[in-house]
């Protein structure tokens, strides 16, 4: 699968091989913590809703299994029913693909998370084994598309020379945010012994996730007119320039 990828494809952007390479990368990545710039407020807002709500889509698919179990379903469906997750996950997320490139990417981003969010509500009064089926396939159609949108939209707001500072910032979020829900739903159900209000605490963090993306949407947009503005501004300074010589 990466074979026409690795011979067609040319990295722009990236620091060649060089001698003391982990300390020199612990600088660079404080120095874009400390740097400032007029797009930083909008990457930092962004990162901060990444990691509520990708927290929250991570454990909705890791304690899918465990959640159902808690239920008392059959081991069997569950597992029938996590295949089709992924099955129902791979053209959603060509599909998606092929929406991103009509519709705005934070647009779909607030879909998939209102569609999560929906899914967790709707897993707090869950009891039926087809209910559990239905949210398998709910979860696969928007599996994909917010995972790799994320990324596709944090690329766009980030400077691309610093591309890869930022993308290991934003997998430490990711990364670090995993162990949030699953600790919430955990204390939860423990204190209620529900496993039913063990989901609250998940759809709490996709709905602070999707209030702070929306205010990040709004920063970057008005980053991106700003910009916009100047660059317009440059060109006709130019062109005046060469008029006058």
């Amino acid at each position: 699968m990466t074979i026409p990828l690795s011979r067609k494809y040319r990295q722009v952007n990236y620091i060649p091989r060089e001698k003391h390479a982990v300390r020199k990368a612990f600088k660079r990545l404080f120095g874009v913590i400390t740097e400032k710039h007029a797009g930083k407020k909008a990457i930092l807002l962004y990162l901060l809703a990444f990691f509520l709500y990708i927290d929250g889509v991570y454990t909705i698919i890791d304690m899918a299994t465990s959640f159902g179990t808690a239920l008392g379903f059959d081991s069997t469906q569950l597992l029938l029913a996590l295949l089709v997750t992924q099955v129902v996950a791979f053209p959603s997320a060509i599909l998606f693909g092929k929406m991103a490139a009509k519709f705005r990417n934070d647009r779909l981003i607030f879909v998939c998370i209102c569609a999560y969010t929906a899914i967790a509500l709707f897993a707090i009064q869950m009891d039926k084994v087809w209910e559990f089926w239905l949210l398998a396939v709910c979860v696969g159609m928007f599996q994909g598309g917010i995972q790799a949108l994320s990324r596709s939209y944090f690329a766009k707001i980030i400077p691309a020379e610093k591309s890869g500072e930022y993308f290991g910032i934003m997998d430490i979020f990711g990364k670090g945010a995993a162990f949030i829900g699953t600790l919430s739903v955990g204390v939860v159900t423990d204190l209620t012994n529900n496993a039913n209000l063990g989901v609250i605490p998940i759809a709490v963090l996709l709905i602070a996730g999707l209030v702070v993306f929306a205010f990040a949407a709004r920063e970057v947009n008005k980053f991106q007119r700003q910009h916009h503005t100047e660059q317009v501004a440059d060109q006709e300074e130019e062109e005046t320039a060469v008029i006058e010589s």
